[in-house]
């Protein structure tokens, strides 16, 4: 991998990193359902009139938009809103990796490595310790949320396997039309349009302001530059090689919200932390098969932290 794609794969583990940042100042001036319809409106518009359609059948796209958009992000930003501290949600998403691995051996009878097994239980009991920490603090509900939140998104990995899409890029943008209605109709039940409507209505403040610029962060570097660069090294790298990248985007963003917004994770919770990243790396990542084998090439890896 050239030293380019290193420094542009890092480049990308800190947007994502810093998007959970974003999230953050968009919560405080949207209700979270709400912010969620904004998020992927302000994507879906563009996509449905200028990106080619990925040519993927329609209940694979509907799968990944319900898992990966309607569920994930419905789930985090509740998660969030309700107290999940922003640095442990970049951290407690990464659960969607193993949590991928266990559902293609359910679902897609995909054949499950002991080393895989090893990293999955080493995940588990870091995230446990981590909820335990946290249900000492009354915070236990939001952890809860955003294991849901990670275990919709493993839910939408399997239907991007079963798509199999030509372009990932164009698959991952249309996805972006299929959660503002339902997201939608979730908002006004949970929500209320007074709540929606309020939200809009006070943009002009120095909350709304800063809430817009989180926005925009969210859709133009969280998702449409991150996702491009990101998917531009998977086609030109062996995905072995950059999959490993976005563990960095925990580190990212506990650090970044350590500096920004004074978190301040427990000894124990830093320790649970490097127990669940290295058994997210353990458990995502495949043996490598002999040289004659791969082709020169190492074999797909589903570890990603895109947010």
């Amino acid at each position: 991998m050239p030293a380019r794609d290193r420094l542009l794969a890092a480049l990308v583990a800190v947007l994502w990193g810093c998007n959970f940042l974003a999230i953050h100042v968009a919560l405080g001036q949207f209700p979270p359902v709400f912010a969620g319809v904004l998020r992927f409106v302000v994507i879906a518009i563009p996509t449905i009139l200028f990106v080619p359609w990925p040519k993927v059948k329609v209940r694979y796209l509907l799968g990944y938009g319900l898992g990966f958009g309607t569920g994930q992000f419905a789930f985090l930003f509740i998660a969030m809103n309700t107290g999940m501290p922003t640095g442990l949600a970049s951290l407690v998403l990464q659960a969607s990796a193993p949590f991928t691995v266990l559902l293609g051996a359910v679902f897609l009878r995909e054949r499950v490595s002991g080393r895989q097994l090893a990293g999955i239980l080493l995940a588990v009991a870091g995230m446990a310790t981590i909820a335990w920490q946290q249900s000492g603090h009354a915070a236990l509900l939001p952890v809860i949320l955003t294991l849901l939140a990670a275990l919709s998104w493993a839910f939408g990995n399997l239907a991007t396997r079963r798509a199999a899409p030509e372009n990932p890029l164009h698959f991952t943008l249309w996805m972006s039309v299929v959660p503002p209605l339902p997201m939608f109709a979730l908002s006004l039940i949970m929500e209320g349009p007074s709540a929606q409507w309020h939200s809009l209505a006070t943009l002009g403040t120095k909350t709304g302001l800063i809430a817009l610029g989180g926005l925009a962060y969210i859709v133009l570097l969280g998702t449409i530059a991150g996702s491009g660069i990101w998917t531009t090294l998977m086609r030109r790298n062996p995905a072995g090689v950059v999959a490993p990248f976005s563990l960095l985007v925990p580190v990212v963003g506990l650090s970044m919200s350590y500096l920004v917004l004074d978190e301040r994770p427990s000894p124990l919770e830093i320790a649970a932390a490097a127990v669940v990243i290295g058994g997210v790396l353990l458990g995502s990542l495949r043996r490598r098969r002999p040289a004659a084998d791969l082709d020169g090439e190492l074999p797909p890896v589903e570890a990603t932290a895109k947010v």
